[in-house]
This record gives structure tokens, sequence and C-alpha cells, in this order.
């Protein structure tokens, strides 16, 4: 399977790549499969699949009591990512998440990833709990995302947690996240690309940035990343809006900026047909722009709106 990396750096024209998100706890993998199905014919060169911590939630015992438990709610990353990897022959990009996981949790996981032939990752720090005010770390985890870099390297080298050696089958390769607009957490874009050189020292072979709606934010952050020596293909990480709340949710989730041209289209939009239709115009117009600048790769989060994307790639790749 050839490596993501190998394939953005191959790319003659714009690359498709998406994302999508683990089946609800409780749900099967037809929906999933069908919606990667209908996205099939742009000729994706990778899919990623997102990785989800567990969440408390607070439960009625037969007591009468209460009892918090632990529920992760979309369970499963490292069985889809094989399930879609064995069907569709396609390379599949597997979320590693600092938030929620145990250091032993991710030795685990890159042990099946390794056995299972997968060597594309993503490294995130995760967000934080909705419990939590801000993030917390696990106690055996990370909390930053150059740790769990560093756990990767070391899975690389043979390195286990407990001093114990590991042949493996091959290195893994990942990514680390970007962010045209800067982290909500950092105090500004300097502090923020400080952070990103390092993660691209440590490793990162390219970066995939967090979803955007005006492009010159894009265009100027690759900027500022090569005039700090940032020098990795940075992909851009675009979506298709569809539905009307979303024009104040998708801000205050994402902490992404909407251009003014798009909320006035939004606000005139009676119904979520409409505003899908706006989506998918302006997302059209965002990657049509983006491939004529010459991205080596369009990386779109579905959030399974499976028809939204198609209509999209349908235009451009």
């Amino acid at each position: 399977m050839t490596r993501v990396i190998d394939h953005i750096k191959n790319a003659k024209s714009p690359i498709f790549s998406f994302e999508i998100l683990p089946p609800l706890r409780g749900n099967g993998m037809d929906t999933v499969m069908k919606n990667i199905e209908t996205l099939r014919e742009f000729d994706p060169k990778y899919i990623n699949i997102t990785t989800h911590r567990s969440e408390y939630e607070y439960k009625t015992t037969r007591e009468g009591l209460y009892e918090k438990v632990a529920i992760r709610k979309r369970p499963g990353t490292i069985a889809v990512a094989a399930a879609v990897k064995s069907t569709f022959n396609i390379s599949v990009v597997p979320h590693m998440l600092c938030s929620g996981f145990s250091k032993d949790e991710t030795e685990y996981a890159l042990m099946d990833l390794n056995y299972l032939g997968i060597y594309d990752l993503l490294l995130l720090r995760g967000d934080k709990a909705k419990h939590e005010a801000s993030f917390i770390p696990d106690p055996a985890g990370h909390s930053h995302a150059t740790e769990l870099q560093a756990q990767v390297n070391d899975w690389n080298k043979g390195q286990l947690l407990d001093g114990a050696s590991m042949k493996i089958n091959q290195p893994f390769s990942y990514a680390v996240a970007g962010y045209p607009e800067k982290h909500e957490e950092a105090p500004n874009m300097a502090s923020d690309l400080k952070y990103l050189k390092q993660k691209v020292d440590n490793g990162a072979e390219y970066v995939i940035t967090q979803m955007f709606f005006d492009n010159q934010k894009y265009y100027d952050f690759v900027n500022l990343c090569r005039e700090n020596d940032i020098n990795v293909p940075i992909i851009p990480g675009i979506k298709p809006i569809t539905l009307m709340n979303q024009m104040t949710v998708l801000p205050k989730i994402f902490s992404t900026v909407l251009p003014e041209d798009l909320v006035s289209a939004l606000s005139k939009c009676t119904d979520n047909d409409q505003a899908k239709q706006v989506g998918v115009e302006w997302c059209t117009m965002q990657a049509k722009d983006l491939a004529a600048h010459g991205v080596p790769n369009i990386h779109l989060y579905s959030m399974m709106a499976t028809k939204s994307c198609a209509a999209v790639a349908k235009e451009v790749f």
C-alpha cells in the first residue's frame, strides 16, 4: 500500500481525500461503507478515520443512585480502518489522540495497526472532555502531541514502553494538524508556528489544516510556515456547510471565521436544503481556487455529508 506522503509528493494534480467518523456505538458499518462507495468514484487516495475519547455520563442505578460511567460513543477506529483498507484497497489514516488515552493504550493501538499493515497516522492532542473546562491529560497519557510523537518515534525504532524491543514491519508515517487561524489555546500565531515547526522537526511528514472558509487564510498560513522553515506539504482541509445552524456552531467549535459573503448567503436561507446548496457552492469555489493555486491534495471534512462532498468532488476531481 502506497504511503500517503508518497501520494502527496507524486501528485501531478490535486488528489482527493476525505475524513469519516466511525459509526455511533451500537450501529453497524453499512452506512459508512455506502458513503465511501459513493465517494470512491472520485479516486480518493486516502481516507482519514477519526478517533473519539470516552466521555463521562451519569446513569441511574437500580438503587436510585447516580453512577458516573465512561462511554465511548464512536468506538472502533482501528477496526473501521482495517475494514475500509481491506474492502476498498485505499490507504487509511486513523487518528491517534493524547486526549482520553493512556500510553499503554496507544502502544496497543500501534501494535494492532502494525499487525494489520496500516502505517499512516494523524497524531493529535485532541479536544478536552465535554465535562472539562480545559484540557486535562489522562494521568497515564500524554499532555501534548509532541509527546505522542516521541512515543511513535520510539516505536519506529522498535522500542516499547517497558524497555522491551519489537520487530516492526515498517515504521509509521504520520501527519500533524495545522491551524490557519491559530489554535484556540495558542496566545498568538508565532507561538503556534513554533510548536508546529517542532512537530515537523520531530518527524511529521505533512500537515493537514483545520477547516477554514477563507482561502486567503490558508495561503497566508502557508507563507508564514515557509518563512519559519516549515517546508513539508500543508494540506488544506475544507468542509461543505450542510445546516443553517452551522453558521454559528462551526465558528464556536472549530474557532474558524466565516467570510461575510458566506454569512450573508446563509442568512438568506430559509431551510437546510438551501443552506446545503450554499455550502456546496462555497466549498466548490474554495476547492477550485485551491486547485488553481497548485495544492497537491484537497481534503474534505465530510462529517458524513456524503452527497455534498460528492457534489463538490464532481466539479473538481
